[in-house]
């Protein structure tokens, strides 16, 4: 069966909030094996809204709505799908019951306003919300089928996992299983490349890369009614490209780079300190916020001015006014400093130009130099990233943990 998804809100049509339901649900539906071709955003518009329901209904089976369930005159959801579905609004005195006792839970009498929730559909499945007010609603009539969901995800998300999953998985007797290696080092168009029969002569599975800030993701996906036999296929799939592109993969599905790093540093018995001038304790924050980094984690520098850098790190006044903070003999003495300073057995640094100011006819917006030293190795790497301030400190970061990624497998 093919769903489609119709999310109601004028504040999702002005950007006032992220649109994180039409995401969740995407996923979801994939990983059930049902078909998505559309998904459409609304506002808070009868006519619009039934016009909506009205394309939807010729193209597709399932019908899932988020948002619009609300008490106020302008939550429209029920009342638009329930004219198309030919069904009646009628009081529902257990959900009321419910919705009176989750006020006076909170020490509040329910406003009068808040009964309106309490009319559902004839006929239709009532959904539990164990979150909120609004109750989720399942109407079936003719081979069509909505469901009906509140908009905010701490009480949509609970209620489909709970309630829509187990009805929807009658509807397709294969799921999708899916897989994503994560790449680092490498850049889109050079995977493709390295890939170019794997991914031309696809079937099953399908390979699909996505692009992001200094790493790039590439997914693998069956589609199969056995668990064991899509995990092989998956499993030798990823045999295929970690044959020929092995060394660029860092991680798998929902690890992070940080998560990669804090695990080998673990696992090698090593510490590590940083030395951050232009990412500004990005680095460090990113490797604290990993469960047990305080075992592998021993200090962070800021050294943002260059007074710190000597002060801090012993960086030599010399080389600051001969080579500026931006280069790479600076990167290299932050690094050291860092481990003299340090109980680490490995240090990283970096230094740069995140912009929009303080660039040079020789130094341009985005040069990074990031260092890295051990007890026996010291070395420095050059990069130029772009984008904005934001980005350039974020892909600078995440260079960092990749040098210290490989400087760790070679430890």
């Amino acid at each position: 069966m093919v769903a489609e998804i119709i999310c109601v809100g004028t504040e999702l049509l002005l950007g006032q909030i992220m649109n994180t339901n039409a995401q969740y649900l995407s996923q979801r539906l994939a990983s059930l094996g049902i078909d998505l071709y559309f998904q459409t955003t609304v506002g808070d518009n009868l006519n619009r809204l039934k016009s909506a329901i009205d394309i939807a209904l010729k193209r597709s089976d399932i019908l899932i709505f988020t948002g619009g369930l609300g008490p106020t005159s302008d939550d429209i959801t029920k009342e638009a799908v329930c004219e198309y579905f030919g069904k009646k609004l009628i009081l529902n005195q257990e959900v009321l019951n419910k919705i009176e006792e989750y006020f006076k839970h909170r020490g509040v009498k329910m406003p009068e306003i808040n009964k309106k929730q309490a009319y559902v559909p004839e006929g239709s499945i009532i959904l539990e919300n164990r979150h909120g007010t609004a109750p989720g609603l399942i109407i079936e009539k003719d081979g069509k089928i909505a469901i009906l969901l509140p908009g905010p995800p701490f009480e949509m998300q609970p209620m489909f996992e709970e309630y829509v999953v187990p009805y929807l998985e009658k509807f397709s007797k294969e799921k999708i299983y899916s897989r994503v290696l994560k790449f680092i080092g490498i850049g889109e168009s050079s995977i493709e490349e390295r890939l170019s029969e794997l991914i031309h002569n696809q079937s099953d599975p399908s390979l699909a890369l996505y692009a992001k800030p200094f790493e790039v993701e590439l997914r693998i996906s069956t589609k199969k009614s056995d668990e064991a036999v899509a995990k092989d296929i998956l499993d030798q799939m990823e045999s295929k490209i970690r044959a020929l592109l092995g060394e660029y993969i860092y991680g798998i599905d929902n690890q992070t780079l940080e998560e990669v790093v804090v695990e080998m540093l673990m696992q090698k018995g090593l510490k590590v300190s940083v030395a951050e001038s232009c990412t500004g304790g990005l680095i460090c924050n990113k490797i604290t916020n990993v469960p047990g980094a305080s075992n592998v984690f021993d200090r962070g520098f800021i050294t943002y001015s260059n007074e710190a850098k000597v002060k801090e790190l012993g960086v030599s006044e010399e080389t600051l006014k001969n080579f500026g903070a931006v280069s790479h003999e600076v990167a290299k003495q932050m690094a050291q400093g860092a481990l003299r300073n340090s109980l680490a057995d490995v240090a990283i640094s970096t230094t740069g130009i995140a912009g929009p100011t303080g660039a040079t006819k020789t130094k341009p917006v985005g040069l990074v130099y990031i260092g890295v030293a051990t007890k026996n190795y010291i070395d420095s790497f050059e990069f130029r990233f772009s984008g904005d301030r934001l980005r350039i400190k974020e892909t600078a970061s995440k260079a960092a943990l990749d040098i210290l990624r490989k400087t760790i497998i070679n430890y």
